[in-house]
């Protein structure tokens, strides 16, 4: 499932030790009473757009790491490896990097 970064993840990110909250209906309320600037209301549509961008950079890691065998797993691969002279976890992980390469 896709995370959607909201309003609420730019305004932690901008404004980490202020006291700012999001609304449900999508309007931001300062809990110090304040109406949201249009400096602000930019900042934080910039944000949503920028942490957005590196979440989906990242896709292909998340991808990874679901696609790969458990740790465990691999620690016996690679121990049966070594033992066997086989490269059976190297061509494990080199089939998961081609399936989910990373991006440029």
């Amino acid at each position: 499932m896709e995370r959607i970064i909201d309003k609420v993840d730019a305004i932690k990110a901008l404004y980490s030790s202020a006291y700012k909250v999001a609304r449900g209906d999508g309007r931001v309320t300062w809990k110090d009473g304040h109406e949201t600037t249009a400096e602000e209301t930019t900042a934080i549509n910039a944000k949503v757009i920028e942490l957005q961008a590196e979440y989906d950079a990242l896709e292909y890691a998340r991808n990874r790491a679901t696609t790969y065998d458990s740790v465990g797993d691999q620690l016996d691969q690679l121990m049966k490896d070594m033992r066997d002279g086989t490269t059976t976890h190297k061509d494990a992980c080199e089939a998961v990097k081609a399936k989910f390469p990373k991006p440029e």
